[in-house]
């Protein structure tokens, strides 16, 4: 059952690809390619973590500036005084109410009449 060849023992009906003659210039074509590609995934993974960091220190750096702004704005309170940007939206969000509850008004006597037309 077993043969001898060039003194190695080949058992018959051996499993496995057989070593093809591999076109070697081919097989370094692909590799090269594979290597670009690879550069090319890498280099646009990089710009992409760049650009989401940069983003996210703009962010932080609104952020930080607006905090800012509302320390400013407490040191002032505790003084006794009210910023005017403060009193702007005290005064815009009681508006805003009045609006609110005018428009409210509205349609309630717009669904009144309705109601009372058959």
């Amino acid at each position: 059952p077993f043969q001898v060849v060039g003194g190695k023992v080949k058992k018959p009906g051996k499993r496995g690809r057989k070593p093809a003659k591999i076109d070697l210039k081919a097989k370094l074509e692909r590799s090269r390619q594979s290597a670009r590609e690879c550069r090319a995934r890498k280099k646009l993974r990089y710009q992409y973590l760049e650009e989401l960091v940069s983003s996210r220190e703009r962010a932080i750096c609104a952020l930080r500036e607006e905090l800012e702004m509302y320390k400013q704005w407490c040191m002032a309170m505790d003084q006794g005084k009210i910023p005017s940007e403060i009193k702007a939206l005290l005064t815009g969000e009681e508006q805003g109410k009045a609006q609110q509850n005018s428009s409210k008004l509205a349609k309630a006597g717009k669904t009144d009449t309705n109601s009372s037309n058959p």
